[in-house]
């Protein structure tokens, strides 16, 4: 039997059953442990003074006291750092990576009427949001997907930002006016992937998830989580980071802002992965690639996040 630590919020169950569905394909006996992170019952707004981790301590925390086999986060919640006892054995092939502008009139981006009252709770949405319209009102908004939609009228904004993955896996769609290009609203460090987490030294439980590895996916991901990581920015910084593999290539993306969006560094790097999609390779990318943001001042911008 195969335990899966998850969240209760309906995102979170659909990617638990996502993943105990694919398990149960290859053979495996699985069932859910249901848990409550912090991030689910600290309902004030997100900000820089609050733990890493905020969505994944909890889910963690049940794997590592043998509550649970594996645990399975959005990846853009898991914090970059390793933690000890856990490893990430598996990362599943990627959904969009993409943020949508959803909308209370049928506005594209750029007809949000003058001063717009956008809600997000990302300083990287918002700091992107800004550098392309300093006009906008970006204001804080919590909850899960389907309180977010509701908050969009009960709470008089024009628009809000969520991702494409989350709102596709709801089949919440229909509510989406544009998908943000990725050109210049860069994601989160993993974005749109799963990440699936056991003990180190669980051998059985890795060789079982190992299956549901997607080696392009995991490639990327590593890249940019090693720019996050270098950076020392947390989930909370406004850093942006996106990276491909394509026809054996790695290509990756990386933006610093500052938090009001005026002050924008980015950085486009690309290299050759080994023949097996080397995910050390990858991590030395987006180390250098942090570095060449350092170099161009990014570190005092990340530290004004804080």
């Amino acid at each position: 039997m195969l335990r899966i630590a998850t969240r209760r919020s309906p995102l979170a169950r659909w990617q638990a059953d996502h993943v105990a569905d694919q398990l149960r394909a290859l053979g495996h006996e699985v069932e859910l442990v249901l848990l409550s992170s912090e991030g689910d019952i600290d309902r004030t707004p997100i900000d820089g003074s609050q733990a890493v981790g905020l969505f994944t301590k909890r889910i963690q925390q049940a794997v590592i006291d043998g509550e649970a086999d594996l645990a399975v986060h959005s990846l853009k919640d898991l914090p970059t750092q390793e933690s000890r006892g856990l490893m990430l054995a598996a990362v599943p092939p990627r959904a969009s990576a993409a943020d949508c502008l959803i909308t209370r009139e049928p506005w594209s981006f750029d007809e949000l009427p003058e001063r717009a009252r956008v809600g997000t709770g990302s300083r990287r949405r918002a700091a992107q949001l800004l550098a392309r319209r300093p006009d906008l009102r970006i204001e804080p908004i919590r909850g899960n997907v389907d309180t977010r939609l509701e908050k969009l009228s009960s709470e008089g904004f024009d628009a809000i930002i969520l991702a494409e993955a989350g709102l596709r896996r709801l089949q919440l769609l229909e509510h989406v006016n544009q998908p943000l290009p990725l050109e210049w609203m860069l994601p989160a460090a993993g974005q749109g992937a799963l990440g699936i987490e056991v003990r180190d030294a669980d051998a059985a439980t890795a060789e079982a998830v190992a299956e549901l590895d997607d080696a392009p996916t995991h490639v990327a991901v590593a890249a940019e989580r090693a720019v996050l990581r270098e950076l020392h920015a947390g989930c909370l910084a406004p850093v942006g980071t996106y990276a491909t593999v394509r026809d054996g290539q790695l290509t990756l993306r990386a933006v610093v802002l500052s938090v009001d969006g005026q002050q924008r560094l980015h950085c486009l790097d690309a290299t050759e992965p080994a023949e097996t999609l080397d995910r050390a390779a990858a991590e030395r990318l987006g180390r250098e690639v942090a570095r060449r943001l350092v170099e161009d001042g990014a570190a005092p911008l990340v530290e004004a996040a804080r």
